[in-house]
């Protein structure tokens, strides 16, 4: 199947799935996945060959349509269509008809609309046409965020992710326009020859930046992946944020850029790395402790293109590719591994009904296959061999070496880079360590958690899905590199050719190494368990004759030591009830982590507008002899700037 007839056949599948998903469930999975399988053979043919473009003999909005599939936006779709699939799969079972009547159907029409509204922006060439499908996407995402949407918390979320992503489309409007007007055309390509087009770089980093969730623009993100369907927090996570990562990519490749814009981009990246992952440890609800760890791993991903940049103005060095292609498949894993959390967190709230923490634990026994999948995603994310998190990573580390080691210029920049990307590893790792010690291990804290159930077969095999990816790009990550290459090298002319590093191939054979040792210690317990059999005895009790649920660590005291090291950002809000007298009744201690930005920056800025337009809006009070007295001011003011101009 050539490439333009899978695209057809691609967009007819999704177009079917619109129009069948108020109707038949099954018609609609069928025609979705249809859907997402010719969009993956088109992004593959272009990934292993030639790219695609077309342009049609008629106008929409009076711009010719112009659509184009490259090395770049071939790689994003087919993360797209991946995770699409699966959550397609998983959310027919997660969000069904029986238990959502008044929302499951219209739930089909707006994910159909989602992945092919996404699919969209990754082909348009015309910066009109472009920002069409930008907002399609926006909205058709606000109303799966909304589904649940007899809930107050549901309806702020959404009412939050909107607002934010109007303001970034704003951003990308004026970017466009902008473009348009210096450039005489809406149509975009390389345009890294006109200097003057490089101040717009700045616009496109708010715009394209607020809708990937860097820090400090990220306010809209953990609310909405915490409020929203778990399949469409997937989604959301695991590709709607990389649209924006995608669009700093392919026009931080396309314009000329402005001085200083690597250096500022990497720190943005470190910053979104080291306070996502400390906001994340703050946390007391699953979903929104996932939440904060894509703002993290967004943070990676602009380190590798931060760094891709600064090798740019130093005269396009080897090490920036290797930092750029560590990026780009981190956004490939980042997508794999955060989708597949999503999905193992919506498996523990379809069964026990909560997302905090505190009221969970034990489910290992329960749901033994959410808890292994859940893990092994876990062991992804915290960038732990032998799976795909480590790999990606690695070869961000790999590109911040050769800088240190090959441009001195560049060390002060690239050393700390590196010791904050160690950090938010180590960070990580205790923050999942947290979640699935409280979460999976120790015994049930609530009724909910005692009488939980695993998840039915197609919610297991969307995450099965997702593992195996995570597995195979850890193992052969040398067979994913041709992808990654391809990419790397549509992004800058200059480099046409992006080697592999050495160290890629032994990489994945020590990683089938330490598989094949894991895979044997686990079988040898497994049958000397088997064989012997389990003793169980009380734990250690303090004395106590029967240890209760709550002698357990609970999510606060966890990671409290660790969430006091950046109090000054986190600000925790604490409620103490101190014991009083000798056999004190009752005492509590509680403790959250407020969204700080959002609580503490933006809603006092807010409250501030609001204010001043209630003043202004007092001056229309429909007197006409006011109005009059307030030209007769104006024209006072002009004449007295007049006069004041003259006499200079």
């Amino acid at each position: 199947m050539n490439t333009s007839l899978a695209l057809v056949v691609a967009a007819a599948g999704m177009l079917l799935g619109i129009m069948t998903g108020r109707t038949a469930a099954r018609i609609w999975l069928i025609t979705t996945l249809v859907g997402v399988v010719a969009a993956a053979t088109a992004a593959l043919s272009v990934l292993n060959g030639a790219d695609w473009e077309w342009r049609s003999g008629f106008t929409v909005g009076g711009e010719l349509l112009h659509l184009r599939l490259d090395g770049i936006s071939a790689l994003f779709m087919m993360l797209l269509c991946v995770v699409g699939g699966a959550g397609s799969v998983y959310g027919s079972e997660y969000w069904s008809e029986i238990e959502h009547p008044r929302s499951a159907r219209s739930g089909r029409l707006w994910w159909s609309m989602l992945v092919l509204s996404m699919g969209l922006v990754l082909v348009m060439s015309n910066g009109l046409h472009f920002l069409i499908a930008w907002e399609l996407f926006a909205l058709s995402a606000y109303f799966l965020i909304t589904l649940d949407r007899q809930r107050s918390e549901v309806r702020a979320a959404g009412w939050l992710y909107l607002a934010a992503s109007h303001t970034g489309t704003l951003c990308l409007f004026a970017f466009f326009t902008s473009l348009a007007a210096q450039t005489g055309s809406w149509e975009f390509g390389p345009m890294r020859d006109q200097a003057a087009l490089s101040p717009l770089f700045w616009l496109a980093l708010v715009g394209f930046g607020l809708k990937a969730g860097l820090f400090p623009l990220h306010i809209w993100l953990p609310s909405a992946h915490a409020n929203a369907p778990s399949h469409v927090s997937a989604i959301l996570s695991g590709v709607a944020i990389k649209l924006g990562i995608y669009g700093l990519v392919r026009f931080s490749g396309w314009l000329p850029m402005p001085e200083n814009a690597g250096t500022v981009v990497a720190i943005l990246g470190v910053v979104s790395a080291v306070l996502g992952v400390a906001f994340a440890l703050g946390q007391h609800d699953m979903k929104r402790l996932l939440a904060y760890h894509s703002v993290e791993n967004i943070g990676i991903i602009l380190i590798g293109l931060g760094f891709a940049m600064i090798s740019v103005e130093h005269g396009n060095a080897a090490w920036g590719s290797l930092a750029l292609a560590g990026g780009l498949l981190h956004v490939w894993n980042h997508g794999l591994f955060k989708a597949l959390l999503f999905f193992g967190a919506g498996s523990v709230l379809h069964a026990t009904g909560t997302r905090e923490m505190s009221r969970l634990g034990g489910l290992w026994r329960t749901m033994p296959w959410t808890a292994g999948l859940f893990g092994l995603g876990a062991v992804a994310i915290c960038g732990l061999p032998p799976l795909n998190g480590f790999v990606s990573e690695w070869l961000v580390y790999l590109g911040l070496f050769d800088a240190t080691i090959l441009h001195e210029s560049s060390a002060w920049e690239a050393i700390p880079a590196a010791i904050a990307l160690g950090v938010t590893g180590g960070l990580a790792l205790a923050c999942f360590i947290k979640v699935c010690g409280i979460v999976f291990l120790g015994a049930p804290r609530s009724e909910a958690a005692a009488h939980a159930h695993e998840c039915g077969k197609s919610m297991r095999s969307a995450m099965c899905l997702l593992a195996g990816c995570c597995v195979a790009i850890g193992l052969a990550p040398i067979v994913f590199w041709p992808a990654i290459a391809r990419a790397a090298s549509t992004w800058h002319p200059a480099w046409k050719v992006v080697q592999a590093p050495e160290s890629l191939a032994p990489l994945g054979r020590v990683h089938v190494a330490l598989a094949v040792l894991a895979i044997t210690a686990a079988a040898l317990l497994w049958r000397r368990v088997k064989h012997q059999g389990l003793k169980r005895e009380l734990t250690w009790d303090c004395g106590y004759a029967k240890p209760s649920a709550r002698m357990q660590y609970t999510v606060g005291s966890f990671a409290g030591i660790i969430t006091e090291w950046f109090a000054f950002i986190l600000r925790p809000v604490r409620h103490m009830h101190r014991p009083r007298g000798p056999l004190p009744h009752d005492a509590s201690f509680e403790e959250h982590t407020p969204e700080t930005v959002l609580e503490r920056v933006v809603a006092p800025f807010a409250n501030l507008i609001m204010r001043v337009s209630l003043i202004a809006r007092r001056l229309q009070h429909g007197h006409v002899q006011a109005y009059v007295f307030y030209v007769l001011i104006g024209l006072a003011a002009l004449a007295a700037i007049v006069i004041a101009g003259g006499g200079k």
